[in-house]
């Protein structure tokens, strides 16, 4: 359990919960990095640094983790995930086409944001679509056998007025 000087946080209180019940089992670190992802959206520097405090972990094992696994994130994302897949399949039915015309359409490259925060896009390794290739996940939404032409239409379903 957390020493008595750590339980005075500003982290949010679903967070703390979860790292209460987490804290004393094997393989803690990655769980609770997860749900501080799920809270935040990202694992924020600030909240990193009172979870290691909370948790009396050296900040550097936590970073370690972080920066270790490709799923964490350290820049808050858009309000709209763009993710490519670039696994074997997409790859080779057009997948960095997709990522070119998105990169034209939103001025953005891979692992960026938009000035407005709107959208943030990723080159993902598989979404479990093969049959579909090329894919693009965007919130969660599966767009497959997209084509460079049907982009355009993809990001405006997305795009706030």
């Amino acid at each position: 359990m957390a020493t008595q000087a750590a339980k005075k946080t500003t982290l949010p209180r679903e967070l703390i919960d979860f790292v209460d019940e987490w804290i004393e089992k094997p393989g803690n670190l990655i769980m609770i990095l997860h749900k501080m992802q799920q809270v935040f959206g990202y694992i924020p520097r600030a909240e990193a640094l009172e979870l290691a405090r909370y948790m009396d972990v050296p900040l550097a094992k936590i970073y370690g983790v972080i920066t270790f696994y490709h799923y964490f994130k350290l820049k808050k994302p858009g309000k709209n995930k763009i993710q490519v897949c670039m696994g074997t399949a997409c790859y080779l039915k057009g997948g960095q086409d997709l990522i070119d015309e998105i990169e034209n359409l939103i001025g953005i490259g891979v692992n960026q944001t938009t000035d407005d925060d709107q959208f943030s896009m990723e080159s993902v390794r598989c979404v479990g679509c093969c049959g579909l290739a090329p894919v693009v996940v965007l919130n969660d939404e599966v767009y497959g056998k997209l084509k460079k032409a049907g982009v355009a239409e993809v990001i405006a379903k997305h795009r706030e007025a």
